[in-house]
């Protein structure tokens, strides 16, 4: 900081840890939960969400706290907090205080993205050639690299290493037994045939709404760039973050961050992807999208009342791809539903288009599950909700 900005850099920086200094005080003795003071384009919704809550409770000073707080909302109102510690210490106001966990993430797991960068460069040279069950099996391994990237989550690690250090490819078949629900029939029914039946310049649209950066990241460009050369897509938008949001979350920075990493890379066929990549970026084929609505508290089935141009944004899309543990509590609305509740009947009313969500989860929340499942595995191991280790594609929509 005193490099880049002098005595005021040093002076900001002391102000951004007294605030957070404060915040973890207040977390750490369940004190109220206090309204965003630094104007920022979201500080209104928050605020009014506050009120919201504050609306909801019965008890005598009737203020939201810590300790008593719907959990979803308490851990995103933290994350909001800590980005208000630093937009309230200008100069170092564009400051991202997990940049280095995620740049950190990416280099360690540079041999498993080097793996599977070849792995894409070889399938290029015969997507052309493929027959409709070689492109579907191909299609189906590139789904799941993705659905176990999502490991790769540091608001979850406490700080320890999570990056992947082995490849993912050779472990496919040992890691299905672990896919609790199926759904990559659906996907590949709804954009094969889509891709038969549709006129020569019609638009075939993917969108993609990111969770990790690093080498999750990685294994969603790396589909991405599949569904383009495959012809099952003809452009893919991405969402990321406007903020630094649960530690790993991808931004704008840190998507462009990684292309160029990758383009620079020494590996010929690793930078090959990175200059691939960038050129869908530039031609238009892949487009990356802000909103603050990512990074609110609200569940996904609000989404129509309080960010429409969102909502309506989304309805473009021929299929969604939600990637991860927070969207799919966001999704579901992070209630304690049955497991066996329909996906369908948890959305709540959020259909703007067919929508799949791949996550391995990290989180006590599964609907869809057959009579019986999440009992079994309740059973024979007690933290199966929450260690990462079973995976789901579970899809809502006409096909």
């Amino acid at each position: 900081m005193f490099e880049k900005h002098g005595e005021k850099g040093i002076e900001a920086e002391k102000k951004a840890i007294s605030l957070l200094s404060k915040l973890r005080n207040e977390s750490q003795t369940d004190k109220p939960i206090v309204p965003l003071v630094e104007k920022f384009v979201d500080t209104d919704i928050w605020n009014q969400y506050l009120e919201h809550h504050h609306s909801l409770l019965n008890d005598s000073d009737g203020k939201p706290r810590w300790f008593y707080s719907p959990w979803l909302f308490v851990e995103c109102y933290m994350y909001r907090r800590i980005h208000e510690a630093v937009i309230q210490s200008p100069p170092i106001d564009d400051f991202d205080v997990f940049k280095e966990s995620k740049e950190q993430n990416f280099f360690e797991s540079l041999e498993s993205i080097t793996a599977l960068c070849v792995h894409l460069q070889e399938l290029m040279k015969t997507v052309e050639n493929l027959d409709e069950n070689q492109l579907k099996n191909e299609f189906f391994k590139l789904l799941q690299i993705s659905l176990w990237g999502n490991k790769c989550d540091l608001s979850l690690s406490g700080g320890e290493s999570s990056s992947q250090k082995t490849s993912i490819i050779n472990s496919l078949e040992d890691l299905k037994p672990f896919i609790l629900v199926n759904d990559m029939e659906h996907l590949w029914s709804l954009l094969s045939n889509r891709k038969k039946t549709r006129e020569k310049a019609s638009i075939v649209r993917v969108d993609i709404v990111l969770d990790n950066s690093g080498f999750e990241l990685v294994t969603d460009l790396t589909l991405a760039n599949f569904l383009l050369s495959s012809k099952l897509a003809t452009e893919i938008h991405f969402y990321g973050k406007m903020i630094p949001w649960f530690v790993s979350d991808t931004t704008i920075h840190d998507f462009n961050w990684l292309i160029e990493q990758v383009k620079c890379s020494d590996h010929k066929w690793v930078s090959e992807c990175g200059v691939n990549w960038e050129n869908y970026v530039k031609t238009g084929r892949w487009v990356y999208h802000d909103h603050i609505f990512w990074t609110l508290p609200h569940e996904f089935c609000a989404m129509s009342q309080v960010a429409p141009d969102l909502y309506a944004e989304l309805q473009k899309a021929h299929l969604i791809l939600f990637k991860g543990d927070l969207n799919y509590r966001k999704l579901t609305g992070d209630r304690k539903w049955e497991f066996t509740v329909p996906f369908h009947q948890a959305l709540n009313g959020f259909h703007p288009a067919p929508l799949c969500s791949i996550r391995t989860l990290k989180a006590e929340i599964q609907v869809g599950l057959q009579p019986g499942q999440g009992e079994q595995l309740t059973a024979s191991e007690p933290n199966w909700l929450t260690t990462g280790k079973y995976g789901i594609f579970q899809f809502d929509g006409p096909l």
